[in-house]
């Protein structure tokens, strides 16, 4: 991998786990029985996850040579 795509996938997971956090304390699970929501560690750690796999598609792919 390049130093521009760790790049981008690390600002990716940076940006998911703070959305992942917002989504737990502005929306959240009030009952506590959801899996992903009940826990701000868990909400962030997925959003994370999903920050990171989203910017990762957003790299470039080296081209081949023929």
């Amino acid at each position: 991998m390049s130093k521009k795509a760790v790049l981008i996938t690390t600002l990716g997971i940076l940006i998911g786990a703070v959305g992942g956090y917002a989504y737990f304390y502005f929306i959240g699970c009030a009952g506590g029985t959801c899996a992903i929501t009940s826990k701000p560690l868990n909400s962030t750690l997925y959003g994370g996850l999903m920050g990171g796999l989203l910017f990762n598609i957003l790299v470039p792919k080296p081209k081949q040579e023929k």
